[in-house]
């Protein structure tokens, strides 16, 4: 699995958008303790820290046992973590109270086949293949049929799974063992054959994104294009995403462009081609290019903290005020410890006060001022605002408290 570029680089690019020191957030409530959680997980899930992210979705879910995504996912770190037992607690939980979720039944169902309960194995993973939305489910399936020494289940779900992805060298392999034990060696020997020839693709172009990225350490940019060029075949989505992202990892994002486009036309539905493609567009400056792939991203996984954060800024960027509110104040509830989308926030919240203001729509100003002061609570120019419309509104007192905060904020920050 492609894991998308990461995006410090990028976010380092929004504090260039800014020019303006940092602001601490804080807020207690248990909602964004929650929020906060569930988006510093998300971000050590994305870097493959299991352990850590784990810790993170357990904070969340004391805080609210309810979060059956949340459980899900805590399942899915210890899952990964190899804590077997911890990963079948939160799963039989998860499976308890959705009443036969799909995503709890498939990893009960792996863990099954681990522990050799091959009934318990075949009866879960079949559940699971019903709407299951992992494209390995029929795989497992299939082995936990072979490992029974039940042939002709096991043929039906491995060629199922040879469809669902052909590139898998393990499924021919399994296949070969059915027909070794069917008698049928000649059939045996084509998918061992097969097995053999798609782990051979693979090593392949793990040698060359290898000799890619050495060439790239150690040649003129057009010579090591000569050599990464291996890479880039207009018919392999894995390849060309693979390209593309040793470009952008070693700073050449402009030759990762080409790549990440041809792998979005291959496989419109892939979440990390999407992403890399709309964050290197936004390394490229190239924001309203940038736009399209990245609420493509949010759109197939709208709680990855990382594209709507990107998204939101861009639209920041585009002046598209009302749409960038609505983004980054999802990214700002992925995470609100982030205090580059904070800054932008704080931005876009107080061009839409502004603009309701000007509407004369006081309330409605007021409300936008609120979440604004919120976000920057040392911002003097928000409490003058807040006073004017208190003001305007007939609430002489709190008017007052206001223009005195924003006075008592301009002579301290002067």
């Amino acid at each position: 699995m492609h894991i998308p570029l990461v995006s410090g680089i990028a976010f380092s690019l929004l504090a260039a958008i800014l020019h303006q020191p940092v602001a601490i957030l804080s807020d207690q409530s248990a909602k964004n303790q929650i929020r906060a959680h569930l988006g510093k997980a998300h971000i050590l899930l994305q870097e493959r820290s299991y352990e850590q992210a784990a810790q993170e979705f357990h904070a969340a879910l004391t805080l609210d046992p309810g979060l059956t995504k949340a459980r899900f996912e805590l399942g899915v770190c210890y899952f990964a973590s190899q804590q077997f037992k911890e990963a079948r607690r939160e799963f039989e939980r998860l499976d308890s109270e959705t009443k036969g979720d799909p995503g709890a039944l498939y990893y009960l169902g792996r863990l099954d086949l681990l522990e050799d309960n091959l009934e318990g194995a075949i009866s879960k993973l079949e559940m699971a293949n019903i709407s299951s939305p992992f494209s390995d489910a029929p795989f497992y399936l299939g082995s936990a049929y072979l490992k029974a020494g039940r042939l002709e289940p096991a043929e039906k779900w491995l060629k199922k799974a040879a469809e669902l992805d052909p590139k898998d060298f393990r499924v021919p392999e399994r296949l070969a063992r059915v027909r070794l034990r069917a008698g049928d060696r000649g059939g045996a020997e084509q998918q061992f054959a097969l097995s053999a020839s798609l782990r051979q693709q693979q090593n392949d172009t793990t040698r060359q994104g290898i000799d890619c990225v050495q060439a790239l350490k150690s040649q003129l940019l057009d010579d090591a294009r000569k050599i990464c060029q291996k890479l880039f075949d207009r018919s392999d989505p894995d390849k060309l995403l693979t390209l593309g992202m040793i470009y952008g990892q070693h700073e050449f994002p402009q030759e990762a462009i080409e790549p990440f486009t041809q792998a979005v036309r291959l496989d419109p539905e892939s979440f990390e081609a999407q992403h890399n493609l709309g964050l290197t567009y936004f390394r490229l400056k190239r924001y309203s290019d940038a736009r399209g792939p990245l609420e493509a991203a949010v759109t197939l996984r709208p709680d990855y903290y990382g594209s709507n954060a990107l998204l939101g800024a861009a639209l920041y960027v585009l002046k598209e005020d009302e749409e960038a509110y609505r983004v980054l104040q999802s990214a700002h509830s992925l995470n609100p410890q982030d205090s580059d989308t904070g800054r932008i926030l704080f931005k876009t919240t107080m061009a839409q006060a502004e603009k309701a203001f000007a509407r004369k729509a006081y309330r409605e100003s007021l409300e936008f001022l609120q979440q604004a002061a919120q976000l920057q609570p040392a911002d003097a120019t928000v409490h003058f605002r807040l006073g004017d419309v208190y003001a305007l509104l007939g609430e002489k007192e709190l008017a007052g408290q206001e223009k005195a905060r924003g006075e008592e904020l301009s002579r301290t920050q002067n």
